[in-house]
């Protein structure tokens, strides 16, 4: 006798965070109150009991409110349960299927963390401990419906990441970064780059970088309240940690002045007559350095006299839940961009999440498309860099309980919002053409 019912928070964290087969962030309790607040949803955590009284899957299960009394509802990342167990999967869909059904539901999403290709960063194939296609059969044949395997950011979540797994030894992790990657954060410890853990006074700092990330990127993402109200949720059971990068202008002042006496030691030292070859091209080198190190020298005084002598770069919101950590949100100022400020931050809490004990460290979506035109393609070769498994989940499955209404749904009112935008275009370009 199975029974699907709802589960309070603690029997609930306690079943996903200690799943051996699937945990993730976006199954959390805090998630679902997450969601609730900032998007509109309602969260419904539920368990699918035995006879004994045992959870033996679950999830948490998002209600979008349609007009006519409608809904869909979403498991983001689910469902929390053993994938290879073809019986616990169909007794769930059929009971969830249910669930959705006596709340008006049109449609059940879900786009489950199961991996179905994963290359190293030698990008040579890795054998998967489950054979995802029959996972994948699996869950077509239980009545859902594959949309595709897309190759951008067009699902829900993003369908491409880099993992880094950290079972491996610290070293080892390093080895794999590209060459730059490691000239880059020598060079930032060099220049005495920092990177401190933030709290909640931060936060205002933090949502600034992410609008200037997003004014870069030409990417379109939240309001700072959704920043705050995130961090806070996840604070409360400390699940999220805020990494601010900083550089000290008065310290990188110290070391170009320093640098600049010694290459005058070293240009005095040459002789001042009868100089030949080898010598000439000594003095036109520290001449070059020497310019260099006096543009260096004015740049940073007047980033002193501007920001201060402690200049934050970086800001990284990193989200940890049961064995795993998330690099979920960067944001990245556009300055100073070449004390990369940026890559150590990114090591350093790399290294925190390894001694933490996390077994995965995710870097939260790429692209699949990887034609050089590619606008993301920017974003795919900096997360390559740290030498991350390439890994392509699954994708994303629709279980239709109304088909009327999903196809209204999903094909008419995206096609009727297009016209409406383009009349509505017209009209103003028509208003604007009279104006003249």
């Amino acid at each position: 006798m199975y029974e699907l019912v709802n589960l309070e928070k603690e029997e609930y964290e306690k079943f996903v965070k200690n799943n051996k087969y699937k945990s993730h962030f976006l199954q959390s309790y805090a998630w679902g109150q997450f969601a609730k607040a900032k998007k509109g949803l309602f969260p419904y955590y539920l368990g699918l009991k035995n006879e004994d009284n045992e959870i033996i899957a679950s999830s948490l299960l998002l209600q979008k409110r349609l007009p006519l009394g409608y809904s869909y509802f979403y498991s983001p990342r689910g469902f929390v349960l053993d994938y290879t167990d073809e019986k616990t999967f169909s007794l769930f869909t059929k009971e969830i299927v249910k669930f959705v059904k006596a709340k008006k539901g049109i449609f059940l999403k879900i786009d489950p963390d199961i991996i179905r290709k994963k290359q190293n960063y030698l990008e040579e194939e890795v054998k998967l401990p489950y054979d995802s296609t029959k996972i994948f059969e699996m869950i077509t044949n239980n009545g859902y419906k594959h949309l595709g395997f897309t190759k951008n950011f067009e699902t829900m979540q993003p369908r491409f990441t880099f993992r880094i797994d950290l079972e491996q030894d610290m070293d080892t992790i390093k080895d794999h970064f590209s060459k730059t990657t490691k000239q880059r954060i020598n060079k930032a410890i060099k220049l005495g780059c920092e990177v401190s853990i933030g709290t909640d006074e931060d936060l205002d700092k933090f949502c600034q970088l992410m609008m200037i990330t997003e004014e870069r990127k030409d990417f379109v993402s939240y309001d700072s309240s959704y920043y705050k109200t995130l961090y806070k949720m996840y604070n409360e059971d400390n699940n999220m940690t805020l990494f601010l990068g900083k550089i000290f202008p008065s310290k990188i002042l110290q070391e170009l002045n320093e640098r600049k006496d010694s290459l005058q030691v070293e240009i005095d030292k040459l002789p001042k007559e009868n100089m030949g070859k080898s010598a000439k091209n000594k003095l036109k080198e520290f001449n070059n350095q020497l310019d260099k190190v006096k543009s260096d020298i004015k740049k940073y005084s007047e980033v002193l006299e501007k920001y201060g002598d402690e200049l934050i770069l970086n800001a990284h919101m990193i989200i940890e839940y049961a064995d795993k950590a998330w690099v979920l949100y960067a944001g990245n100022e556009n300055i100073l961009t070449e004390t990369y400020a940026n890559y150590y931050t990114y090591l350093t809490h790399l290294e925190y999440c390894k001694n933490k004990g996390y077994r995965v460290y995710d870097q939260f979506g790429t692209i699949g498309d990887l034609r050089k035109d590619n606008p993301r393609m920017g974003l795919h070769e900096f997360k390559k860099k740290f030498g991350g498994d390439y890994v392509e989940f699954l994708g994303e499955f629709d279980y239709v309980t109304n088909s009327l209404m999903y196809f209204v749904f999903t094909k008419m009112v995206p096609l009727y919002r297009k016209i409406v935008r383009k009349k509505s275009k017209k009209v103003i370009e028509n208003e604007v053409n009279r104006s003249k």
